[in-house]
């Protein structure tokens, strides 16, 4: 029986590179016995995104939404209308969210890819992630072998989060020498260089949603992504309900994808840090010990306390203006204040 395989990108103000990110998907090479369909949910971008998706990809389902969902919430709307066994998202109001999701007009997919618009196939990359997720029947989701623009190694799969990950973040050791190779390191939730050179699929606890390949049995087993995410650790939220589902979580080494990294994100970038550590929090609430949370709002305190002085620093030397110190302050104190 042949395969059905949905690719899924949510954009937001990223027309140029989701017209790449859509080309290299027509484009990759894949086993002839997979049948592709394409979804697109535009959260209401003011760069004709739309339009071009529309007019140059006709192919291609598209669901452009007045008000923006959210990563998390775009990507639900995409696997409802699928036909799995997702809600549909709870963001927006629900007259809008019904008049945006039609009956699936096929059968549900056996996988679907999660594909960032800033995200672009190689050749070999369906096919390698597909055959990966064939011949490991316990695999729930699949992670690519990630790489920046200019083709250097960018990490794309990473251990949970500990309290040593959170004082590197906040701490980051900026022309300290030999800090890349902390940051690069166990401490920081990085796995090996080395396991990345190899050809097998490695087991790894959560992969980065830019490209990821969830097998459609699990995805109606665990649920959709959290809705209470807007962007932001969803991925590594919905990995790890799927590890305690008894669902594998696996990097694939020989599937690449140019991943340009934060295009969304960096429109609104204080904002965009202000949402990261809302994701933070609720993750951390949601599955780490009272003990640990109380240790990490201290981390937190001690860290935004350390990145206010040197904001202040910059600012007194003139390498920042004043608008841009006041809007990284002010996104430190709303930090404090969550």
């Amino acid at each position: 029986m042949p395969c059905e395989l949905a690719v899924v990108i949510v954009s937001y103000n990223t027309c140029d590179l989701l017209r790449r990110s859509l080309h290299s998907v027509y484009a990759a090479a894949r086993p002839p016995e997979c049948a592709l369909r394409v979804v697109v949910v535009d959260n209401a971008s003011r760069d004709q995104s739309a339009a071009m998706v529309a007019a140059e990809f006709p192919q291609a389902r598209l669901f452009a939404s007045p008000v923006n969902l959210g990563f998390t919430g775009g990507n639900n709307l995409a696997l409802h209308s699928l036909g799995l066994r997702v809600p549909p998202p709870a963001t927006g109001p629900r007259s809008l969210i019904s008049s945006l999701i039609a009956a699936p007009d096929s059968a549900p997919p056996h996988f679907v890819l999660l594909l960032n618009p800033d995200a672009e196939l190689y050749h070999n990359a369906l096919c390698e992630l597909l055959a990966a997720m064939q011949r490991i029947p316990a695999a729930g989701a699949l992670g690519a072998h990630l790489h920046y623009a200019d083709g250097s190694f960018q990490h794309g799969a990473f251990r949970f989060p500990g309290l040593a990950q959170v004082a590197l973040d906040l701490f980051p050791l900026t022309g300290v020498p030999g800090a890349h190779r902390l940051h690069n390191s166990r401490l920081n939730g990085r796995y090996p260089a080395a396991a990345w050179q190899g050809d097998a699929p490695f087991p790894v606890d959560f992969v980065l949603g830019a490209a990821l390949l969830a097998r459609a049995a699990a995805i109606n087993d665990i649920g959709g992504l959290d809705d209470n995410y807007f962007m932001y650790c969803e991925e590594m939220d919905w990995c790890l309900r799927a590890g305690a589902k008894g669902w594998g979580v696996y990097a694939v080494p020989t599937a690449h994808v140019l991943h340009h990294a934060g295009q969304s994100s960096q429109q609104v970038r204080w904002d965009a840090f202000v949402r990261l550590w809302q994701s933070r929090f609720r993750f951390y609430h949601l599955h780490y010990s009272p003990s640990f949370r109380w240790l990490l709002r201290r981390l937190v305190r001690l860290g935004t306390a350390w990145r206010i002085r040197h904001a202040q620093q910059r600012f007194a030397r003139g390498t920042i203006d004043g608008i841009a110190v006041g809007q990284e302050l002010a996104a430190y104190a709303s930090l404090r204040r969550l």
